[in-house]
């Protein structure tokens, strides 16, 4: 009940909250994500992929908390897998906008239900099965949505899915250098 507690407050605080708007390093935002969910990998056979991200600009610790949730999504979607394959990476998009995307090889789910991932308390697995306060995607979608950017998700029942966002716009010079 707790974390639900917490979980609430945070996205409740997501739209009152100012953003701090700079240059980030994308690569040193997930590395602090991975240090931040490395215990929820302990005993675990996982091959993380984490390619060259393109740099942007955003709010830093919102921006981390994104990476936190779908990386932690996909660490706890792959539980049931003898070797979990996670990704995190980058695709160039329209106008040289990033879409940065966690894929994962884990449960998945039935794209028919894509459009309840990103409500509060929208569950498309039973609570049995995953722990989760059902808040994660919300926050995220919340942040992304604050950069002026999309979120969405592409998945395959029992086959892994796939959660791409932008941030709005193509990186800035100073960002690509980060």
């Amino acid at each position: 009940m707790g974390h639900l507690v917490d979980d609430l407050l945070r996205f409740s605080r997501l739209g009152r909250q100012p953003l701090i708007t700079q240059a980030v390093d994308t690569q040193a935002l997930v590395r602090s994500a991975l240090e931040q969910l490395a215990p929820a990998l302990e005993g675990r056979q996982v091959e993380l992929t984490v390619a060259d991200l393109p740099g942007c600009r955003g709010d830093p610790a919102l921006l981390e908390q994104v990476f936190i949730n779908l990386i932690g999504n996909a660490i706890k979607y792959t539980q049931g897998r003898v070797l979990a394959r996670i990704e995190v990476a980058a695709r160039p998009g329209e106008d040289g906008e990033p879409i940065y995307y966690v894929r994962d090889n884990g449960a998945g789910f039935d794209m028919q239900y894509v459009h309840k991932l990103f409500g509060v308390f929208q569950r498309l697995h039973r609570s049995e099965d995953y722990e989760g306060t059902g808040v994660g995607l919300a926050i995220v979608q919340r942040i992304v949505h604050r950069h002026g950017g999309r979120v969405w998700a592409e998945a395959e029942v029992d086959k892994g899915a796939t959660f791409s966002f932008t941030l709005g716009g193509p990186p800035p010079p100073q960002a690509m250098a980060a």
